[in-house]
């Protein structure tokens, strides 16, 4: 490649001497500045790549899939950048200048360090996307997780999915210790330091074995009588138990405390005594009557179902679609 024309005057490309004359002012204005304005971005610098392959600065265009004019006005950029010519233009083609092509084998090394940053982005992408932590309180993860991980499952096939279920305090502890991608949470609030997005709704009822007392009530329980009666109750920390807490100003000494929906359903069922479980987690019980729902006069036992995750972090990947799937 020849370039002693362009190189010293730039007439070729019809900038070339604006842009050695603006070099050395560009050097001392620049010298203080951030390498972002220093160096020319990747495009431009694969342009310039293409130009020395191709001969054609219209070539170079379209395989980059832009205008001719666009290309050319990217090369006059890079050049007023540097403050050197960079391409000598004539009916023959576009050459590169001596300084253009010392600046192309810098920019080769550049654009391959680049590709490899790409490519070690994907792999960390792909090794996102291989996997998926999920963290949910109990109820949840026993009603309706189960239903999100087979919708997931289609969509995902190569993701592997593992659940961690726990109380609603263990799942903000397992995701603010990085150890689940994405939660899910029954209580009154937020735990701290993590957002949330409320993804369904939920009711919490008094239910009791056929042949407790309350079954047979022709009256709906008071809230102060729910609140001073010893219930099964799951243990400090669950989305329930905290529901049922702030709706009634505080609970008498549970009668059994347990540590799963399922455990607390069965002692019901049983009839050790009342217990006040989520609706979704008793409607093949309260259908074939192995338990009944109690009314209560003045209190409502509502909840929001919610996702969570660290604040500042929105699930991202696998975490993002199941997400979206809890929506649906």
């Amino acid at each position: 490649m020849s370039g002693g024309r362009g190189g010293s005057t730039g007439e070729g490309t019809g900038i070339g001497a604006d842009a050695v004359a603006g070099g050395r002012d560009t050097r001392a204005r620049h010298a203080a500045g951030s390498l972002a304005h220093r160096v020319p971005d990747l495009g431009a610098m694969e342009l310039l790549l293409a130009v020395a392959r191709l001969g054609s600065l219209g070539g170079a265009a379209r395989e980059l899939g832009i205008t001719q004019p666009a290309a050319s006005s990217r090369v006059r950029s890079m050049e007023r950048q540097l403050g050197v010519a960079l391409v000598d233009r004539s009916p023959r083609g576009s050459r590169l200048t001596d300084a253009g092509a010392l600046v192309t084998d810098w920019a080769r090394r550049i654009v391959e360090a680049a590709e490899a940053f790409d490519a070690g982005a994907q792999a960390l992408r792909d090794r996102r996307d291989s996997r998926l932590r999920v963290a949910a309180s109990m109820t949840i993860a026993e009603y309706l997780l189960p239903g999100w991980l087979v919708a997931l499952r289609t969509q995902l096939p190569d993701t592997a999915v593992s659940l961690l279920a726990g109380n609603s305090a263990a799942v903000a502890e397992r995701l603010l210790a990085g150890e689940a991608d994405l939660g899910f949470v029954e209580g009154v609030s937020v735990p701290t330091g993590l957002d949330s997005a409320v993804i369904g709704h939920d009711r919490l009822i008094v239910v009791t074995a056929p042949g407790h007392p309350w079954a047979r009530r022709r009256r709906p329980l008071e809230a102060a009588e729910l609140a001073a009666t010893p219930l099964i109750l799951r243990e400090k920390g669950s989305g329930t138990r905290q529901v049922l807490d702030a709706a009634l100003g505080g609970l008498a000494r549970p009668l059994i405390e347990l540590s799963s929906t399922t455990a607390v359903k069965a002692a019901a069922v049983g009839g050790a005594g009342p217990s006040v479980l989520s609706e979704l987690a008793v409607g093949e019980e309260l259908t074939t009557r192995r338990l009944v729902s109690v009314p209560v006069a003045d209190v409502v036992l509502a909840r929001d179902l919610r996702a969570v995750w660290p604040t500042g972090h929105r699930p991202t990947g696998p975490a993002r679609q199941l997400l979206s799937l809890t929506r649906a």
